[in-house]
C-alpha cells in the first residue's frame, strides 16, 4: 500500500444518536452524529413515530395553502367538462 494517501483510522470513534444513545466503533471520522438508531427506530421499538428530517411534509402543506389562497383570490377554478348526451345536444340546438 502507498504511504500517506489513506485517511487516519480512529479505533475509538463514537456514534451519538439524537435520542442520547452512543456506540463505540472504528471509523475515519472521530465523532459521528445520527438522527435515529436501533434503540429509537420505529421498526425495532414497535412504536409508531413520524420521522420527517427534511421538512418535506411542511413544505407540501405550505405549497398547498398558497395554491388554495391563490385560487380563492383569483376566483378561478377548474373548468368542468360536460359529457355530450342527446339531451345536451337538443338544448344546444334550442339555444341557437
Amino acid at each position: 500500500m502507498k504511504q500517506g494517501i489513506h485517511p487516519t483510522y480512529h479505533e475509538d470513534a463514537v456514534i451519538t444518536c439524537a435520542c442520547g444513545e452512543t456506540y463505540a466503533t472504528g471509523s475515519t471520522v472521530k465523532e459521528i452524529e445520527i438522527e435515529i438508531c436501533a434503540k429509537c427506530h420505529p421498526f425495532y421499538t414497535g412504536k409508531k413515530k413520524y420521522v420527517d428530517t427534511t421538512g418535506r411534509v411542511e413544505r407540501f402543506k405550505q405549497l398547498a395553502e398558497r395554491a388554495k389562497e391563490k385560487k380563492a383570490a383569483t376566483g378561478a377554478g377548474k373548468k368542468v367538462r360536460v359529457k355530450k348526451t342527446a339531451e345536451t345536444e337538443e338544448s344546444a340546438k334550442q339555444a341557437k
